[in-house]
């Protein structure tokens, strides 16, 4: 393993990537808003023709809970998204501890790591995770509750249109990444690193649990705040909450997983971060491509194979690593 110092990033030039980020950034969200009946035009068509069915089925849910906002909303902003992270999550130890079915280790990235999974460090894991979501995303959630309860009822009895809906989770998607990236990269200044990030890279080779593998400082500023804080700003409805939030949990369990399925987002991007540390800092990657910390994944047959798979040949069968160079 090379020195800290050395895989950790520099100061110096991040008040320009910032400003440059806010530019580019700030310049979609323009262009997302100008074209955004165009871009939504069909699917609105769909919500239109079954926007009836969804308000009736949340219409019997606001009904039954009437009196009970308060209950409502923990259980849409924090039980449903943990039931979503907790099942996706139980299905994919299941498959690390037992290397079981073959059908899905077939699809793991770094085919020498996690066959089978280390016991005694997946139950550290999994107790530092329970610990976070327990002790520390609860309470952030209910600060969230009592923000958004304070300026308004994301409880209300209307679903919001699908535009608006669709918006809104770009809008969290969009911050999500600015947050993360920054917040991310800054962990892995060397002041920081060695005190709170580097916990979260003790594995590196990544399994989905481990996405919520962290110092609890590190959980607050970098896993939980970016994903939160769109919904409180945009005083989402609780629906759109619920989605985003659950989305949120499964994405980044997907990009923890350490295996690129079919059919699912790839997870080579945030998998070569582990494994090298000083690369893809982000959640979309549109600010490592800004700032260029992307720039040697893009040279490795890991950037080849990030790339949605649509076959059931695992990518690393028909874009293999080079050999080994015998010493």
């Amino acid at each position: 393993m090379n020195p800290s110092s050395q895989r950790q990033e520099a100061p110096g030039g991040l008040l320009d990537s910032v400003m440059k980020a806010v530019i580019v950034i700030g310049s979609g969200l323009f262009v997302l808003a100008a074209f955004g009946n165009s871009l939504t035009w069909h699917l609105q068509r769909f919500w239109g023709a079954s926007g009836d069915f969804w308000q009736n089925q949340w219409t019997k849910v606001h009904q039954r809970w009437e009196g009970h906002e308060t209950a409502l909303f923990y259980a849409g902003a924090m039980f449903v998204p943990f039931a979503a992270f907790w099942g996706s999550n139980l299905l994919l130890m299941l498959v690390d501890y037992t290397g079981m079915p073959n059908f899905i280790t077939r699809y793991r990235i770094q085919v020498d790591k996690n066959n089978p999974v280390d016991p005694v460090k997946l139950r550290h894991a999994v107790k530092t995770v329970v610990f976070n979501q327990l002790f520390i995303s609860a309470p952030m959630v209910v600060v969230c509750w009592a923000v958004m309860f304070s300026s308004g009822n994301p409880c209300g009895p209307e679903l919001p249109t699908f535009h608006r809906g669709l918006l809104e989770m770009a809008f969290c998607a969009v911050l999500e990444e600015l947050l993360f990236y920054y917040s991310h990269r800054l962990f892995h200044h060397p002041a920081l690193y060695k005190h709170f990030h580097k916990q979260h890279h003790e594995w590196t080779a990544p399994i989905g649990v481990v996405s919520l593998y962290a110092h609890p400082l590190e959980h607050v500023l970098s896993n939980m705040l970016p994903a939160l804080i769109g919904p409180v700003i945009l005083g989402s409805h609780l629906v759109t909450t619920t989605l985003w939030y659950a989305l949120a949990l499964v994405s980044t369990t997907i990009s923890h997983c350490g295996y690129h399925l079919p059919f699912l987002p790839s997870p080579e991007f945030h998998d070569y971060h582990h494994l090298k540390f000083n690369q893809n800092f982000g959640v979309l990657g549109v600010l490592d491509r800004l700032h260029g910390t992307d720039a040697n994944f893009r040279k490795t047959k890991a950037y080849e194979r990030h790339t949605l798979l649509l076959s059931l040949t695992p990518l690393t069968e028909s874009i293999p690593d080079p050999p080994k160079k015998v010493q």
